[in-house]
């Protein structure tokens, strides 16, 4: 599943990346497997902690996880801001892509 994540991600990356400007549908599209990638990067995720702990210990984990989850994401938020700014929207989605996809392994 962490491998389907990362193709899926990679794809993302891909399509956003060379989509011509104004293509609407190809921005969908991105959009559809960014969300599609990470719904299953977080499946795996969880189902790793899941095999990984003991009952007991498992909420606390699941939940620090949680917040892991939310600080990365909105660090990446503002990190791929300052990207923008300095690159270019395809070279943000190439690089994005590929670091998920070395991640996943």
């Amino acid at each position: 599943m962490a491998i389907a994540s990362g193709v899926t991600l990679l794809a993302a990356g891909h399509v956003a990346a060379s989509a011509p400007a104004g293509s609407l549908r190809l921005l969908i599209l991105a959009l559809v497997l960014l969300g599609l990638g990470r719904s299953l990067g977080l499946i795996s995720g969880t189902a790793l902690v899941i095999d990984g702990t003991v009952p007991g210990n498992r909420p606390r984990t699941q939940g620090a996880i949680e917040v892991l989850v939310a600080l990365a994401g909105a660090t990446g938020g503002t990190m791929s801001g300052v990207a923008m700014a300095s690159t270019s929207y395809g070279t943000l989605a190439l690089v994005g892509g590929s670091l998920s996809l070395l991640l996943s392994r």
